[in-house]
């Protein structure tokens, strides 16, 4: 595996993404192709840095969760990329912005962008998160749809202790250049910050959400209309009333204050989110 360790030209090319504040959290104004191309660069040796580079995304819930969770805000802003995971962030980032956010980058979209660049690239993944059965109908599925991908691993997000650093080793072994977590917030963002020091030889992380819900089939995306309008979260509510409807109703208010009270201009560029 090429060597790791300070590499200011990765450092360059990731300070250089321009970001805007938006709910109190710095995001990157990029869309789908351009993150998933900006992320296939940094995977290649001249452009590594000294750990996995991490990336997340956020939407109004992890607006109002960073407000009022410090840990949960902390774990976020040591990202190197946040994309904008909701529609909302968009319509406000054209009101408050010269260089608003171009679409929503949902990682449910934006792995099968990553996949068919991966494809085409002989680049490799590992799926990590999930339970076994779920994990297993994810890996199946992307495998029909992408024949071509190297898909080096994959594994059920429930393990602990001396089992979970164990399958760290096993995952650094094997050397992805992207491991997708999908744990849940902030699960997958804590697991970012313990692990990665122990992860030198992986190219990228992304945490991941529900994504394996989505590719194993098991829970089935809004409506396009609903996604355009910025109305995935009522879908979601629809689908799964007892688990979301009380989240939804406390953070959907707050993270709209956060919109509306912090957020603001062109905020440069930054090497962290």
């Amino acid at each position: 595996m090429p060597e790791r360790r300070k590499n200011p030209v990765g450092r360059a090319a990731t300070a250089e993404i321009p970001r805007i504040t938006l709910g109190g959290l710095r995001l990157a104004v990029l869309d789908r192709e351009q993150t998933a191309n900006f992320t296939v660069g940094m995977v290649f040796p001249e452009r590594r840095i000294a750990r996995p580079l991490y990336l997340t995304s956020a939407n109004g819930e992890v607006l109002a969760r960073c407000a009022t969770e410090p840990v949960t805000d902390r774990l976020f802003r040591a990202a190197d990329l946040i994309n904008a995971d909701g529609q909302p962030l968009v319509a406000v980032s054209r009101l408050t912005s010269k260089t608003p956010l171009p679409e929503r980058v949902a990682t449910t979209d934006l792995f099968h962008v990553v996949a068919r660049k991966a494809e085409a690239a002989g680049l490799t993944f590992y799926m990590f998160g999930a339970d076994e059965a779920e994990n297993a109908r994810a890996v199946a599925n992307v495998r029909k749809m992408y024949p071509r991908l190297r898909i080096v691993g994959h594994s059920h997000g429930y393990l602990k202790g001396e089992a979970l650093r164990a399958k760290v080793e096993e995952i650094n072994a094997l050397a992805p250049d992207y491991l997708w977590v999908a744990l849940g917030v902030p699960y997958e963002q804590a697991f970012v910050e313990t692990y990665s020091p122990l992860l030198p030889d992986v190219g990228v992380i992304k945490t991941s959400g529900g994504l394996f819900n989505f590719l194993s089939g098991s829970r089935p995306r809004a409506p396009r209309w609903m996604q355009t309008a910025g109305l995935e979260w009522a879908w979601r509510i629809w689908l799964e009333p007892r688990r979301l409807f009380w989240r939804y109703l406390t953070t959907n208010p707050r993270a709209l204050w956060l919109l509306l009270t912090r957020s603001g201009p062109d905020s440069g560029r930054s090497a962290r989110g």
